[in-house]
């Protein structure tokens, strides 16, 4: 069992089962508002690691899907600003487990590096359930 800090949207469906499914595993979570939280370029950046800054983003958020905000054409500073700007934007949920940081929810990822005892759902729990209610 860890400590496991869980930056969410409070509300969002998919955070909740992955927040059920750290808790059935036996982990503390320790779940804070992203939107709330006084994001930083320095305490956001640890996050993302080396994944490309397309992966950094939201893709449902209305800034990202309406093109105003376009990650493939940002640097890293940038793309860092405007989240600290605008935390809708961000890629949930983050999450830390001591000095290791991650974004996103890839359950074997997830399972590999600090465990998750429930069976493997084939359910998509980064995707928005209520995106595809819209279309």
């Amino acid at each position: 069992m860890v400590q496991v800090i869980f930056y969410e949207k409070p509300g969002c469906i998919n955070n909740a089962k992955q927040k059920a499914l750290l808790w059935a595993a036996g982990h503390e979570v320790i779940a804070y508002n992203l939107l709330k939280t006084p994001w930083t370029v320095s305490s956001l950046r640890p996050f993302f690691g080396n994944l490309p800054i397309t992966e950094w983003f939201n893709k449902t958020a209305p800034l990202v899907k309406s093109g105003e905000v376009v990650p493939e054409n940002l640097d890293p500073e940038t793309a860092l600003q405007l989240m600290t700007k605008n935390p809708l934007i961000i890629r949930r949920p983050l999450i830390q487990v001591g000095n290791t940081y991650q974004v996103g929810f890839n359950r074997d990822k997830i399972d590999a590096w600090i465990g998750l005892a429930s069976p493997k759902i084939v359910e998509d729990l980064e995707t928005c359930p209520r995106n595809h209610q819209m279309t």
